[in-house]
This record gives C-alpha cells, sequence and structure tokens, in this order.
C-alpha cells in the first residue's frame, strides 16, 4: 500500500498515480503527499480494531505527542519517511493477522501474550512499543512466514 512511486492514472492494472514495481521514494515530499492520507485513515482503523490506547497509538508512531495526535485525528497532514514506514509495517501486519486468523483473534493477536520467542511471553504490541521499528520489521517478517506455510 505505501511502497509505490507515482504514475499515470491511465496505466492499466495501476492505482491511479501509483506504480507498484519499485519502492516508493518515502523522501519524497510529493510521495508524502499522496500517501499520507490513505495513511493515517489506514493507521486509525487499525489501532480501532486492535483496541490501542492512545498512548500505544502515539508510541507506535514513533513517539508523538498528545497535541500532535490529536491534530493528525482531526487535520490529517503530510507524514514524512519515518511514519509512513512504520505504518505501512504495521498495516502490513494487520493485514496478515487477517489473511492468518479470523477476525476476532487478528484483532485481538497484538494484544495477547505470546510465546514465540522474539516476544519473550509478551504480547507482540509490547514487543513492538519496546523494540521499535526494528521489532515491527521482524513481526511483519514472522507474521509473512507464516502466511507462506513456513
Amino acid at each position: 500500500m505505501f511502497g509505490d512511486t507515482l504514475t499515470h492514472a491511465s496505466d492499466p492494472g495501476q492505482t491511479p498515480g501509483i506504480r507498484w514495481e519499485r519502492p516508493a521514494d518515502l523522501s519524497d515530499r510529493e510521495v508524502q503527499e499522496k500517501l499520507s492520507p490513505a495513511a493515517i485513515r489506514a493507521f486509525f482503523s487499525l489501532a480501532d480494531h486492535w483496541k490501542l490506547r492512545d498512548e500505544d497509538a502515539r508510541a507506535l508512531l514513533g513517539g508523538i505527542s498528545n497535541g500532535s495526535f490529536y491534530q493528525l485525528k482531526s487535520a490529517p497532514k503530510t507524514l514524512g519517511q519515518d511514519k509512513l514506514t512504520r505504518i505501512s509495517l504495521l498495516v502490513g501486519i494487520f493485514k496478515a493477522l487477517n489473511v492468518l486468523y479470523s477476525t476476532k483473534l487478528a484483532d485481538a493477536w497484538v494484544q495477547r501474550p505470546n510465546t514465540n520467542p522474539i516476544f519473550g511471553g509478551e504480547s507482540p504490541l509490547a514487543g513492538m512499543l519496546k523494540g521499535g521499528v526494528p521489532t515491527m520489521i521482524r513481526v511483519r517478517q514472522l507474521l509473512d512466514a507464516r502466511r507462506g506455510g513456513l
């Protein structure tokens, strides 16, 4: 969803304005402006599904302040590379969970204690809050491997 570059809307099989064959240049302001509205909507949707506390949602976005968080909710702005990357990882985790599990379990999974060694008995959410982007990547890889039958 967020690893894309701009293209012409007339290209067959493409989302208008997005190319899928190579990663987006998330440092490009035009790309940030294009992806931010969908990223913000997706983030708040998954935060609702996962029943995240505002404090945890802010931390997953990189530790933004209360004011910035509530401003983002009411008057979306253009996100930078770090926040777009974080949201992309979280959306990938959300999508993988919904492929692997029922909606109820997919929504609860991030909050439940997990015996996988990468979580050490804590919830995946606790791991991602402590480990930030590197742990988000590991969780995404774990779920993608499970989806692939590994």
